[in-house]
């Protein structure tokens, strides 16, 4: 599959995934998981050629240092940025001392002040990865990083969450513990 068939399949995943699941007749489990045969079905009404190996192949290849997606025993999950009603559930863990988050300059005032904030997702998005922090931020504008002191905030009650290699979920980061990042 090239690179533009790609996205567009990782689009629509993750607009069956993540967003509208009833609009094409999947279901997802409490934790957000679908069966593979189920949701290809729902592939096939927009992308009638899709198979079950170019979903694999979005889910291995396609941005793999953000994996938006986990497949395991037949199933299939986004694995964050879902804007569903009921709040997808994962493990609490500890988290490394710092943990980034790349945002626009022109929140850093407001974030600074009220603290990180899920808006309209289920989680507020951190990562260990400068560049992976940087590229979010970019997408609405000119990116800042911003960094959280995750150890001392999981010390005093805020709890962590590991959604993959690259990102770390939280509801919410009060400010204190937000900060400009140094370059």
């Amino acid at each position: 599959m090239t690179r533009q068939p790609s996205i567009r399949l990782s689009k629509l995943l993750s607009l069956i995934l993540r967003h509208q699941p009833e609009r094409f007749g999947v279901t997802l489990d409490a934790e957000g998981y679908a069966t593979l045969d189920e949701v290809l079905l729902a592939v096939r009404t927009r992308l009638p050629q899709a198979t079950l190996a170019d979903v694999q192949c979005v889910v291995d290849t396609l941005e793999p240092d953000k994996q938006r997606f986990s497949i395991a025993d037949g199933e299939i999950r986004a694995n964050y940025g879902h804007s569903l009603a009921g709040r997808i559930e994962h493990v609490p863990a500890t988290p490394p001392e710092v943990l980034l988050h790349g945002t626009v300059h022109s929140a850093v005032a407001s974030i600074l002040e009220i603290g990180l904030k899920p808006m309209r997702r289920q989680y507020v998005h951190l990562t260990t990865d400068r560049a992976l922090a940087q590229r979010v931020g970019a997408r609405h504008g000119s990116a800042c990083v911003l960094s959280v002191a995750a150890a001392q905030a999981a010390s005093e009650g805020v709890v962590f969450y590991r959604a993959n290699p690259a990102f770390w979920l939280v509801t919410a980061v009060p400010a204190r513990y937000t900060s400009r990042s140094p370059d």
